[in-house]
């Protein structure tokens, strides 16, 4: 199909965005109110719901106040950190150059996924003035790259005000290939409290280093069985559930039977597979081994701390909203991806969802991280086709 060229007012927005640094341990209140104000600016009021120390905000407002409840563009405003990495360019520049792509915008969270977010409200006015039938929500959340916490009060809060979407676009970076599937994301971290005692008394000990070691076994046996065992899903890199043990820490030197050890550990589960069943096999192993552990040191055993559970999603090529997003992307086929996003948790209150935005994945979370200016445009073609939208579906 034909395209337009990427609009100065959209790169703009984008650069601006870009060039604030909303890494997730910091506030992202700077890029709220600035969409706020934008959409103020058009009359449109905003929801902002908050965490617990005001830091950091969600942002959700309706552009087609009046109109029936209509179509959700999710985007989240964090970005992961660049410490370390070997960036050829200030990752805050926002500097527009050629690229492996071509002419690109390079910079933290051009392409995961502050891009979208720009292209949505560079084309709000677009949205206000246009033809559909439906509202078009904007939901902008707060640490998503770090466990999706934000959207969690966002949906909460969107039930409270009684706002019911017909459907969802989530605009991670799926080079504007409609996604209807990717693995759930669950992180765990397991402490263990042993005894300890001289390294020539172990009978007298508890080895929490060899104790945790245990249920590390543990989990890699199940990342075997998914691995020999669970029926595939065909279109993942990896047609299978994963499990992986991330951290290990423990000891304070070779002569002292380890009191104390700490491992992290993760489950990416297909859609059609049970994440907390699997976290409920290590719950039980470990509490399995607690009364041998116990008879020596009645205090000793094993700790579970939640670290993130993000659901994995499941869409449908025929469902409505995919259909949309092929219409409005111009692509037939869809895909599945492999990484994390808000989608299962807009699926799972009860909103048919798909994700679909400019850029890849593979420059996400990347030195030089870019995106480019031909994917953009196509993600301003798509805001332009969903103002004009007849019909969801």
């Amino acid at each position: 199909m034909s395209q337009l060229p990427l609009s100065d007012r959209a790169l703009a927005f984008a650069q601006a965005l870009v060039r604030m640094n909303t890494i997730s341990d910091r506030s992202n209140l700077e890029l709220i109110e600035f969409a706020r104000d934008h959409l103020a600016s058009l009359g449109v009021k905003s929801r902002l719901t908050w965490n617990a120390e005001r830091t950091k905000a969600n942002l959700f407002a309706t552009l087609g106040e009046g109109k029936p409840a209509g179509v959700i563009v999710s985007g989240h405003t964090d970005t992961v950190p660049w410490e370390g990495q070997a960036w050829t360019v200030d990752p805050l520049s926002a500097v527009v150059q050629d690229g492996p792509e071509g002419l690109s915008l390079f910079g933290r969270g051009s392409a995961d996924m502050k891009s979208f977010i720009a292209i949505a409200l560079a084309n709000a006015e677009r949205i206000l003035a246009g033809n559909a039938p439906f509202a078009v929500h904007f939901a902008f959340s707060y640490e998503e790259e770090i466990g999706c916490f934000g959207v969690r009060e966002l949906i909460a809060d969107m039930r409270d005000a009684g706002v019911r979407p017909l459907a969802c676009i989530v605009g991670e970076p799926t080079s504007m290939v409609p996604a209807i599937a990717h693995k759930g994301v669950w992180r765990y971290r397991c402490c263990v409290r042993g005894k300890e005692a001289h390294s020539s008394l172990t009978p007298h000990s508890v080895n929490a280093i060899e104790m945790a070691a245990r249920v590390v076994g543990k989990v890699r046996d199940m990342a075997e069985a998914f691995e020999r065992e669970e029926p595939r899903y065909d279109g993942f890199d990896v047609p299978f559930s994963t499990a992986s043990v991330g951290q290990f820490h423990g000891g304070i030197a070779d002569n002292v039977v380890p009191r104390d050890a700490e491992f992290r550990y993760e489950f990416r589960d297909l859609p059609t597979a049970d994440a907390r069943a699997m976290q409920q096999q290590v719950v039980d192993y470990a509490r399995g081994l607690e009364p041998g552990m116990q008879r020596v040191a009645p205090d000793a055993g094993f700790r579970f701390e939640t670290i993130c559970e993000i659901p994995s999603f499941l869409g449908g090529r025929d469902d409505p909203v995919t259909r949309l997003a092929q219409r409005l992307a111009g692509e037939a086929g869809t895909t599945l991806v492999a990484f994390g996003t808000e989608a299962g948790l807009f699926k799972n209150a009860g909103i048919p969802t798909v994700v679909c935005g400019p850029g890849s994945i593979q420059q996400a979370h990347q030195p030089d991280e870019y995106v480019t200016l031909a994917q953009l445009a196509r993600c301003e073609a798509f805001m332009h086709g969903l103002a004009d939208s007849a019909e969801i579906g």
